[in-house]
């Protein structure tokens, strides 16, 4: 069955079109690349893995709720209309929030898929190109497991939201190649990053689990990559051109806060929109999971040295400006260790089902 066929809520199109106008920048000295960018390339290289083997595909997700997510997780958990809902409305309500939340992972990781594609062709250094075209094969894994996660387990997927389509489509139009880093490489791999931590940590199920701390073991290398191209060429900005790169991070980071909702599962599933929203957008359960989404924006914007006045305004006002203090490399080293510890438990469980086989 397609995609099209899984969808909540109707599609018009099934393709989107984005105008580009940008340089492709061809290098013929092979040798000018840092050292820093040819150990994260060879890293890369290093951490490949099979979306078709690593991850334990066989699991099954409960249909109640799929990822066994505790239903705090919800975002009118605890409301008046939550109150109201039947077991199988919650049970409802549990798999089109997390398959919408799921759909939007699919999405933005074919976005971060064309933008990597786009920074090989433009950035101006040979080892830049060489890491960028090991993430294109990792993006490409993403939008693989996440749809699989959707079609073979959820049956079922949502649209991108408006929000997330807007956001690309600003950073996909923009020809020059550093915004593209700071758009995809850095704002929306390091939401997603957070996003993915919440259900790699949270949820119960194995499989779900899973394959979010996989996907992050790969993001957490793309967030690094961004960081060190964009430290490096920050410092040779105009005044004019850094406060052009501070005014994107601080509009894009309060659209990436305030725009978030749920807005087509509360249509889809026919409840109370007015009450829904009202409720979504004041939860003070709400108000932490959108503050956590910047705990690894706001350490990489601060290292890449877009760390003007307005910016540290805003992160003042949005109550985040102490992620600041974050360690990224240690960040990146716990989602190392955690994926491997996931490789680990899938071995034992290969293991006794072997014993148990003999």
């Amino acid at each position: 069955m397609s995609t099209a066929e899984r969808y909540a809520i109707p599609v018009n199109d099934f393709e989107w079109q984005v105008p580009s106008n940008f340089t492709t920048d061809f290098k013929w000295e092979y040798e000018d690349g840092d050292e820093s960018m040819h150990r994260l390339y060879e890293k890369g290289k290093r951490q490949q893995w099979n979306a078709s083997t690593r991850i334990d595909w066989s699991l099954d997700l409960d249909p109640e709720n799929p990822e066994d997510l505790p239903d705090e997780y919800l975002t009118i958990f605890g409301s008046p209309v939550w109150e109201k809902l039947t077991k199988k409305e919650k049970a409802d309500l549990r798999r089109h929030g997390q398959a919408n939340d799921l759909s939007q992972f699919l999405h933005g990781e074919q976005g971060a898929l064309i933008c990597t594609a786009k920074i090989v062709q433009q950035v101006p250094d040979i080892e830049s190109k060489f890491y960028a075209a090991t993430q294109v094969i990792d993006e490409a894994r993403h939008v693989e497991v996440y749809k699989r996660l959707l079609h073979e387990k959820f049956d079922l997927a949502y649209p991108i939201t408006p929000p997330l389509k807007a956001l690309l489509d600003q950073i996909l139009r923009d020809s020059r190649w550093d915004m593209t880093y700071l758009g995809m490489q850095v704002l929306i791999e390091g939401l997603a990053l957070a996003a993915f931590a919440g259900i790699r940590d949270i949820a119960k199920n194995p499989l779900a689990a899973a394959v979010n701390a996989y996907v992050m073991q790969d993001e957490a290398r793309h967030v690094a990559f961004g960081r060190l191209a964009l430290r490096k060429y920050y410092p040779h900005l105009t005044q004019k051109e850094r406060d052009e790169r501070e005014e994107f991070v601080v509009e894009a980071c309060y659209f990436m806060r305030d725009r978030f909702n749920s807005h087509a599962v509360f249509e889809r599933l026919g409840l109370p929109m007015r009450e829904c929203l009202e409720w979504e957008q004041n939860s003070p359960a709400l108000e932490q999971f959108r503050s956590a989404l910047f705990t690894r924006i706001v350490p990489a914007i601060k290292d890449i040295g877009l760390w003007g006045p307005k910016v540290r305004k805003a992160y003042t006002d949005m109550g985040v400006l102490a992620f600041a203090d974050i360690n990224l490399d240690d960040m990146s080293a716990h989602d190392q260790a955690v994926a491997d510890e996931f490789d680990a438990s899938r071995a034992q469980r290969d293991g006794r089902a072997a014993n148990r086989a003999n």
